[in-house]
């Protein structure tokens, strides 16, 4: 059992960091109204017991990507092997185990011309069965609230980053195809081990990194080990929705704290919700008294989290 806990001004960090990821370690303090050491000295702490990670997440709407929802079944003793094997494929963006041991629900980004990459996945002796539904849409326009709840108003807008030009999608460069991974596996790298690393010049990459960010093709996220906030209990649902009620559902759900993700797929079932849960009793709450009361929703089915592997390129 790790034995840190999460006091105030951890909390307050994480929210800020998932503002703006990439902001200055002075800035974070200056809207905390702490010191620049105690800010680096938490993050270092907590980065270090591998409980906090900040990623680089793409946004494959800006660049015409397409982002597959797969599950697998799979053999009871070859789950962990399997898992290893999705884990490190750069096209899967997120790798989770579910609790029957037997299903592996993994997200893939592809360029939008591509199928989904079943093939090569049938032919893994320890797999029994794929399935693939395309996600439409992200529905959820916020982060999950359990780590966004610390900060003011004030402090938030404090931190914000300026929003650029939006508007049609952005093609990738060289640069941007070895930047991005390098981002997803750890978001807050120095300008100069990124321009190492990537051999380009640190202004060169300073520039492009912040283009990308105005752009909205670029954002920063903060992956958090939920049972250290006291919510222990992960679970997928898959959602049957009228398709008349389909957005009113999805925009009711989104603003939920139970609610971490949620999206629009092809498929039988059309919604797909990460919830995030204090405990197994509060998941049966939300689902009988929350989504049950839902009018439109003609279907639930549920899988329990029992592992998240990879978040957003970087194993976990």
């Amino acid at each position: 059992m790790n034995s840190i806990a999460f006091d105030a001004i951890d909390l307050r960090l994480l929210h800020a960091l998932q503002v703006d990821g990439r902001a200055p370690f002075s800035r974070i303090a200056e809207v905390l109204d702490v010191s620049d050491r105690t800010v680096a000295r938490r993050f270092a702490r907590l980065r270090a017991s591998g409980l906090v990670r900040v990623t680089g997440v793409v946004d494959s709407r800006r660049t015409g990507d397409a982002e597959w929802v797969v599950r697998i079944r799979v053999r009871p003793d070859g789950a962990e092997t399997v898992t290893q094997a999705l884990v490190r494929r750069l096209d899967a963006a997120w790798v989770t185990v579910l609790s029957s041991g037997t299903e592996i629900v993994c997200m893939f980004r592809t360029d939008a011309a591509q199928p989904a990459p079943m093939a090569s996945l049938a032919r893994h002796r320890d797999i029994l069965d794929v399935e693939a539904h395309r996600l439409l849409r992200n529905l959820m326009a916020q982060p999950w609230r359990g780590r966004t709840s610390a900060l003011s108003a004030d402090q938030v807008a404090a931190l914000n980053p300026l929003a650029g030009d939006r508007s049609g999608r952005v093609a990738l460069t060289d640069l941007d195809r070895r930047l991005l991974p390098t981002l997803a596996v750890d978001g807050r790298a120095a300008y100069p081990r990124l321009a190492g690393a990537l051999g380009w010049s640190e202004s060169a990459v300073r520039r492009r990194l912040d283009e990308l960010r105005r752009a909205d093709v670029l954002r920063f996220d903060v992956e958090v080990d939920a049972a250290m906030l006291g919510y222990t209990f992960q679970c997928l649902l898959w959602l049957t929705v009228a398709p008349a009620r389909l957005a009113a559902v999805a925009a009711e759900l989104a603003d939920d704290p139970e609610v971490a993700f949620i999206g629009a797929t092809t498929g039988t079932h059309n919604l797909l919700v990460f919830t995030v849960c204090r405990d197994a009793g509060a998941l049966f709450d939300y689902v009988a008294g929350r989504v049950g009361a839902l009018p439109g929703i003609d279907r639930v089915d549920t899988a329990a989290v029992s592992r998240i592997a990879k978040r957003g390129g970087s194993s976990a």
